[in-house]
């Protein structure tokens, strides 16, 4: 049973009420407190939100463009890998599906890392889920998509940060044959495999991910092939 109790924030919450959502809010995106010189570049967004300025969503457009949020998850990321930690950040899920993780990447590549920011916030899901008062949580929705979609959500919102790699996307785990326990994720048969990948030749192959059928690209792969592929990742 899930018992945690959305955090909300509204124009009649008192200071300690605000000061309260604030530090969940940094727990939620940041999966951490700012650092102390982290503090001053946010200094501003912060004494907004906490006299009533802004609110919740605007806060989150301004930490998730800030340089705190991007050297924390964007720098050191793939871009596919940083669009999921946007997904569990701002949404509290994983992306479902190819053409979700297309959709949004396309966003980052043509008009920047703010725009697609703004348009998960700007979203018909995220208007559902947390409105303009609700602080952004892991979600536990009654149905899911599928049980591959709970099992990925249910991963991502438990994995601390860079504990599977800071490349590929939970959703990719699976099409790579892994098995994913406690947020570490295996393959059986990768054992026996001694071998190592030319640093060319592996970015070859992880952009098969990115192909519009990358199950079956995946599986074109020799079994060894398919091995340093997971190791790499992993």
């Amino acid at each position: 049973m899930n018992c945690f109790q959305p955090i909300t924030v509204s124009r009649r919450s008192s200071a300690e009420e605000r000061q309260g959502a604030l530090y969940q809010l940094y727990h939620q995106v940041l999966e951490r407190q700012p650092y102390t010189f982290e503090r001053q570049s946010l200094a501003k967004a912060e004494k907004d939100f906490l006299t009533d300025k802004i609110g919740v969503k605007r806060f989150l457009s301004e930490l998730g463009r800030s340089d705190v949020y991007l050297n924390a998850f964007y720098h050191n990321s793939s871009n596919m890998k940083f669009l999921e930690l946007c997904f569990k950040h701002f949404l509290g899920r994983a992306p479902v599906s190819q053409d979700e993780i297309k959709h949004y990447c396309d966003i980052m590549m043509y008009e920047g890392v703010a725009t697609m920011i703004t348009a998960i916030l700007d979203s018909e899901e995220y208007r559902k889920a947390f409105g303009c008062f609700t602080v952004p949580h892991p979600r536990e929705p009654r149905y899911h998509v599928s049980p591959k979609a709970y099992t990925e959500s249910r991963l991502l919102n438990r994995e601390h940060v860079g504990q599977r790699g800071r490349s590929i996307p939970t959703i990719y785990w699976h099409q790579l044959g892994l098995t994913c326990e406690g947020g570490v994720c295996r393959h059986p048969a990768d054992e026996s495999i001694e071998s190592s990948l030319p640093s060319e030749d592996l970015a070859k192959l992880l952009q098969l991910l990115q192909s519009p059928q990358p199950e079956k690209a995946f599986a074109s792969l020799s079994l060894e092939h398919q091995a340093l592929l997971r190791r790499a990742i992993g």
